[in-house]
Formats: C-alpha cells, sequence, structure tokens
C-alpha cells in the first residue's frame, strides 16, 4: 500500500481538527494542504516509526505551529471575523494547551500519543488539558438550542451542557420545531443532530436558523460521510455517535472560543 494510500482515510479528520484548531474551513484546509505539500515534496521525512495518523497529524503540527503565535504574544488587531476572536482568546489561552485538549477529546489520541504530537510529556498534557478547559469554560456561557430526536440523547447532551454552566433554550425534535425554537429563544449554540423525527433533517434545520442567525453550530451525528464530503462547505465541528462526554465538552468549548458574543471584557 502506498503512503497515499495509507493517509487517505485519516484526511477528512484531520480536515475536521485543522477546522476547530484555526477556527474556519479555509484556514483549516490550507494547513492540511501544505502539510499534504510538505509529505509529498519529502516523503522520507515522514515519520515511518509510528501509524500513518500518527505520522500525518505529526506533520500537520510541524506545519501549523510555525505559523502560530508565540505563547504570551499580544495578539494582532489587524485580524477580523472568527480569526480576530481566536487570536483576542489567544492571549488568555496557549496554543499548546488547545492543541492538548483537541487532540485528546476530539480526535481521539491517548495522552501518550499527544505528547509525541506537540512534544510533551504525558503528565504534561494532562495539566494543559485542564487548563484549556478551566480557561474555556470561564470565558463562555452562553444559551444553547439542541436538536434531538432520540430522548435518552437528548437528556444527555442537555445534562453536559447545564454541567458547563450554560443555559438550555429548548430541544427540537424535528426541523421546523427547531427553527421556532430560535426565532422564539436566538441561541448563541446550536447543537444538531441530522436524522430528525419527522424524517426532517437537522442539516436543513441548521440551514433555515443560520440564514436568520449568525450561531456557531455542532452537529452530532451517527452519519459523518453525509458532511465530510470535501464537495461543499463543511461543519467546522462535527462530533460522532457514539460519543464521548469530553468529546462533547471539547467541541462546545472550542465553538464558543470562536465566537463573538463570548469574547470576556478586556
Amino acid at each position: 500500500m502506498s503512503l497515499g494510500q495509507e493517509l487517505a482515510p485519516h484526511l477528512p479528520f484531520l480536515r475536521r481538527y485543522a477546522r476547530a484548531l484555526t477556527g474556519s474551513q479555509a484556514h483549516g484546509d490550507a494547513f492540511v494542504r501544505a502539510a499534504l505539500e510538505a509529505i509529498v515534496a519529502e516523503p522520507d521525512e515522514f515519520p515511518r516509526d509510528v501509524d500513518a495518523r500518527l505520522g500525518l497529524y505529526r506533520t500537520f503540527h510541524a506545519i501549523w505551529s510555525t505559523a502560530n503565535i508565540e505563547e504570551g504574544e499580544e495578539p494582532s488587531r489587524s485580524f477580523s471575523g472568527s480569526e480576530g476572536i481566536a487570536h483576542a482568546r489567544l492571549s488568555r489561552i496557549t496554543p499548546l494547551s488547545r492543541q492538548a485538549l483537541l487532540l485528546t477529546s476530539l480526535e481521539g489520541f491517548s495522552s501518550e500519543d499527544t505528547a509525541y504530537l506537540i512534544g510533551a510529556t504525558p503528565k504534561d498534557v494532562d495539566s494543559l488539558v485542564a487548563e484549556a478547559l478551566s480557561e474555556i469554560e470561564r470565558q463562555t456561557l452562553a444559551d444553547v438550542l439542541i436538536i434531538e430526536d432520540e430522548p435518552i440523547i437528548a437528556m444527555d447532551i442537555e445534562t453536559i451542557v447545564r454541567d458547563l454552566g450554560h443555559n438550555v433554550t429548548g430541544v427540537a425534535v424535528t426541523r421546523d420545531e427547531a427553527v421556532a425554537q430560535a426565532r422564539s429563544h436566538p441561541p448563541g449554540l446550536v447543537l444538531a443532530d441530522i436524522q430528525l423525527a419527522d424524517d426532517s433533517s437537522g442539516i436543513d434545520a441548521v440551514k433555515d436558523i443560520l440564514a436568520e442567525f449568525s450561531v456557531p453550530v455542532i452537529f452530532i451525528t451517527a452519519f459523518p460521510e453525509r458532511l465530510l464530503t470535501g464537495t461543499r462547505p463543511e461543519p467546522t465541528f462535527l462530533i460522532t455517535k457514539p460519543f464521548q462526554r469530553s468529546t462533547v465538552k471539547a467541541a462546545i468549548a472550542q465553538a464558543l472560543f470562536f465566537d463573538a458574543a463570548t469574547v470576556p471584557a478586556s
């Protein structure tokens, strides 16, 4: 099997990680593309002492770390949108902590593998994850709309959201109900399934909501392939069912990390 064939199954998930790390599909995909170009240019430099997925993420991190602001650096005021919000928050949360959080909670790497990827020790990784969660949760509070037709799953998600200190404005089980709830109480965050109770689509519900409100969205679905197609705009935050509670917590923290409404006062 060629190196390209080994890496191909992992690319959609690296792109998901890159979007979560940078806050946008365009920026995330640019870093992934740069990593792939580096691999093509110097295939002999690709780490072969680890599995292909770990080597791919290691190469990505080598590219991303060279472009990221240094710890303690003041954020530039020349950025706007989600990038500007990210830079504002990075003055409070170090990039290394966010990497550790996403790699363990969203991507499912062990503390040992994460330590290899970011050049730390497993003990350091555990401390960085705790630091990131604590600081991001302190900075961000939001009203959350849950779109989920399975009662037990909806209850579990609602518990996670409330445990993080957020307010749940409602739980919708159909597209129409989701849109109506969003209109009556505009959310600061939407957590959405794809397949809903009346065979309507959570994707369509989100499209309707985004047509009226600017709000971060996290999809939680058993059908990630419907969204990770590479042929159209993809969600920045995507969680596969069955999910770990820590994964949902990390995604919520990251989604609100880039949201202007939750930027703390200076």
